[in-house]
């Protein structure tokens, strides 16, 4: 898969991922994904349901952790941290970007 950014060799970010994708980021060793999008952000996103849906077929984990751009808050902080600490595995969190994703592991590792 293109346009994934490792930050650790366990965490990286991506911006939005669809859900034919969630088999081949398990054969690339990730466990868990984390969707820090709210549905219907954009038209045409794959709404996190369909996300969840595919990740469970393939045998991933999918955390719906929904941030607005710019607005994360302490309990979005502590939550997204909670779920990279307690993940088996390599992570994967995404948004429309990447940068959302990627802001949340600096603020949990700042």
């Amino acid at each position: 898969m293109q346009d994934i950014k490792h930050i650790t060799p366990d965490f990286a970010v991506s911006p939005q991922i669809a859900p034919v994708q969630l088999a081949e980021l398990k054969a690339a060793g990730f466990t868990t994904v984390i969707c820090n999008r709210p549905d219907h952000e954009d038209a045409g996103q794959p709404n996190f349901a369909e996300i969840k849906a595919a990740a469970q077929a393939a045998g991933l984990e999918a955390l719906h952790i929904p941030v607005t751009p710019g607005q994360a808050t302490r309990y979005d902080v502590v939550a997204f941290d909670t779920a990279v600490t307690t993940a088996q595995g390599k992570v994967l969190a995404y948004c429309r970007t990447g940068a959302r994703a990627q802001s949340l592991f600096a603020a949990i590792r700042g």
